[in-house]
């Protein structure tokens, strides 16, 4: 049995619906000689007859009344596919699936959700939480589309978006002798009592790397209790250490506790820098271009300083 054509199915289901065939030929455009062979050709293709033709009208065969059936449902998948094809190449439509750190999520998300929901209203955007190395897996394996976590990664087949760099602040609780200083020399945090994340989120290895870089050694204690900031800031109003928050951070974790107090580090301040990641070659490389462009005009009111695109940095 040779396979059909779609213009051989369209064809046969114009006639089927209007049997007659200078109807049917009008209504898809066609000469009546072209749709009489296509129509032909399907029946030989097939082999079955599908027609009854006389001389004053057309009545579909007992196997053509079945087979009209089958033609339509095949006409509209495939008219369905070229309307999900069409809509896949309009940017911002259909599934996003964004990965996101723990210690963004909570201060970057309300940005991120209202400019998508203003400005993107076709996306479904769908958010997961979870750490760096969850998050670089399920880029690879194709279950998550798009990354906003720190870098640099250094991982292999991915591309970073830079979004902005963002200082770290020392979180102490009240009368603490460096709660409120705006120079606060790295070397503090040789001796100071410091509490981290647990293993695993990428913010405990970015502040370790920030304290070896100040001269604290790797025998100087470090007490890790908390799995996340919201705790490790409690521990700190408790009076059990100080802490390193990021700037995006602190409005929203300090302002639970009158207790806790803030300093800044002396220019030029640890920092990190945040981005967003992507499969390299992705097929909406430039659709996350623009989001990532989009991203940093919407959070020019943060306490950070913009990089990438447009921003000069």
């Amino acid at each position: 049995m040779k396979q059909p054509s779609l213009s051989q199915l369209r064809a046969f289901a114009a006639v089927a619906e209007h049997l007659h065939f200078r109807d049917a030929a009008a209504a898809i455009g066609m000469s009546q000689p072209a749709l009489s062979g296509a129509v032909s050709a399907l029946e030989e293709a097939l082999g079955v007859q599908l027609l009854e033709r006389t001389t004053r009208k057309v009545l579909l065969s007992p196997a053509g009344e079945r087979l009209a059936v089958r033609a339509g449902a095949v006409l509209d998948a495939v008219g369905e596919l070229m309307e999900e094809a069409e809509a896949a190449q309009a940017p911002f439509t259909g599934v996003l699936r964004l990965g996101v750190i723990p210690t963004v999520a909570p201060y970057l998300l309300p940005t991120v959700l209202r400019l998508v929901h203003t400005r993107y209203p076709a996306l479904d955007l769908q958010v997961h939480e979870e750490q760096t190395s969850s998050l670089l897996d399920g880029l690879a394996a194709g279950r998550l589309d798009l990354l906003l976590l720190a870098v640099p990664l250094g991982a292999p087949g991915v591309t970073e978006l830079p979004l902005f760099d963002e200082d770290f602040v020392l979180v102490t609780a009240e009368g603490h002798p460096l709660a409120g200083r705006t120079d606060i020399p790295r070397e503090a945090l040789k001796e100071l009592k410091l509490l981290l994340l647990d293993e695993g989120h990428c913010l405990r290895d970015q502040a370790l790397d920030i304290c070896r870089e100040a001269g604290r050694t790797e025998g100087t204690p470090v007490t890790t209790t908390a799995a996340g900031l919201s705790t490790l800031v409690q521990l700190v109003a408790g009076g059990l250490g100080v802490t390193l928050l990021p700037r995006t951070a602190v409005k929203v974790e300090t302002a639970r506790d009158a207790a806790l107090h803030t300093g800044r580090f002396a220019d030029p301040a640890p920092s990190r820098r945040i981005a967003l990641a992507m499969r390299t070659g992705a097929a909406r490389q430039s659709e996350f271009e623009q989001l990532a462009d989009a991203l940093r005009e919407a959070m020019r009111r943060l306490p950070v300083r913009l990089v990438g695109a447009g921003t000069g940095g």
